[in-house]
């Protein structure tokens, strides 16, 4: 795709303050009713309010009025496993908890298990194939995590596997260290190995890579989190942290304290921890997806906004708690259940999912200089994203400046509907 202008748009630039937007300027889109973009070498290099004159033999694309906007950034997923959780599925529509199941040695470990058995080629093909139906959905930035390796042979396997992946694809691909995902109850050793030799290892390999934990009931301790994040601070490595998904343990508050960069899931937050993370610097992620599959539990991310807080949304796509691709989804899910508005899901979808990737610089918004990630709604009106469900999503993504998929549409929209309808 060479030099490309996309005119007659209405475009969401969610062009703003440098870092993570808070309250009112969640509600700031950095809207151009009327304008055109172009791109050129994968690159954002003209953004102009008004009418757009072609010049001769240039290539433009008429929206026709359509919403215009970055594609997502998904930045919680585990999109690289290998097998499935059907069976798994089934009981929780019998009545058993996630928790249960996990005791029972399914959950995560079950996930584990496959991906041991798995080739390093076999979880690149399966999460490219993944990767690409994210992308028709309109995701242009994904993070992964390892984490269903649990030993340092096998999270250097699935590593390798994701970044490979980010080679073969134009999306941005990041690649986060999960060691400390699930204890192996098979490895009386394992806290003590992932801490002094796998995370190592991999940031060996990996220098800089992000280190997340699972600070849960049945998986990892708030020492043995803290022990971990001690050594990943000690190598370099920043921090992340899954907490008070279940239960609230205090890793929050310790997460905040120790600098980490986010705070994931939060279903279980304390009121107090809740105001001690809106008041700081690290970003709260809230993944419902999980609530919709699991529980019906959801983060207080209404209460966390209007506390002030700094908030991203994402997929959490897996096998077992949130088996979703789709940011549209997860955005419609936003406004019914974490009582966000239209414009405040979609900034934490995009821009401020890009801060905490650390990637605002290059995604998360559209200005000139920045990657070419771009998507065009089936729209007029970006509020229909979160209003509809279920939907083919956006008629046009465009990733590096590459066309990553196209839907037919009828920009003149010339058939009259019926007069029932």
């Amino acid at each position: 795709m060479g030099t490309v202008t996309i005119a007659n748009a209405r475009i969401l630039t969610m062009a703003g303050s440098t870092g993570p937007r808070r309250g009112e300027a969640l509600r700031n889109p950095g809207l151009i009713e009327h304008g055109h973009i172009t791109i050129a070498e994968g690159l954002i290099t003209e953004i102009v309010e008004g009418d757009y004159e072609p010049k001769p033999e240039e290539e433009v694309l008429d929206v026709n009025g359509c919403v215009l906007m970055p594609t997502f950034v998904d930045c919680h997923t585990h999109a690289c496993w290998a097998g499935n959780r059907l069976d798994e599925f089934e009981r929780k529509l019998r009545g058993d908890s996630y928790l249960d199941i996990l005791k029972d040695g399914g959950g995560i470990m079950s996930t584990v298990r496959d991906v041991r058995e798995a080739s390093e080629e076999e979880l690149t093909l399966k999460l490219l194939h993944r990767l690409s139906c994210m992308a028709a959905l309109g995701t242009g930035t994904i993070e992964i995590k390892s984490g269903y390796g649990l030993n340092t042979e096998h999270e250097l396997k699935m590593l390798r596997a994701i970044h490979i992946a980010s080679t073969q694809t134009h999306q941005t691909v990041v690649g986060t260290f999960l060691g400390a995902h699930a204890i192996d109850p098979e490895n009386p050793n394992y806290i003590d190995e992932t801490i002094e030799e796998t995370l190592p290892a991999v940031e060996s390999e990996f220098p800089g890579i992000v280190c997340d934990a699972y600070c849960e009931e049945g998986a990892w301790s708030l020492k043995q989190t803290q022990r971990l994040f001690e050594k990943a601070m000690e190598l370099g490595c920043p921090l992340r942290v899954h907490a008070d998904q279940f239960n609230s343990l205090g890793m929050t508050k310790l997460a905040v304290d120790m600098g980490a960069l986010s705070v994931d899931h939060l279903e279980a937050i304390t009121p107090e921890d809740l105001r001690y993370l809106a008041q700081s610097q690290t970003v709260g992620v809230a993944l419902p997806g999980c609530g919709f599959h699991l529980d019906d539990r959801y983060a207080p991310a209404r209460r966390f906004v209007d506390e002030g807080g700094l908030l991203a949304i994402a997929t959490n796509y897996n096998p077992g708690s949130s088996p979703t691709q789709s940011m549209p989804f997860v955005i419609a899910l936003a406004c019914r259940k974490l009582h966000l508005t239209p414009l405040e899901a979609i900034a934490c979808s995009t821009y401020n999912a890009a801060c905490v990737l650390g990637l605002q610089d290059q995604v998360g918004s559209l200005e000139v200089g920045k990657r070419a990630h771009i998507q065009v709604l089936d729209c007029t009106d970006e509020r229909e994203l979160a209003y509809e469900l279920a939907t083919p999503g956006p008629l046009l993504v465009v990733i590096g400046g590459q066309v990553a998929h196209l839907r037919s549409y009828d920009p003149g929209g010339d058939e009259e509907p019926d007069e029932e309808e």
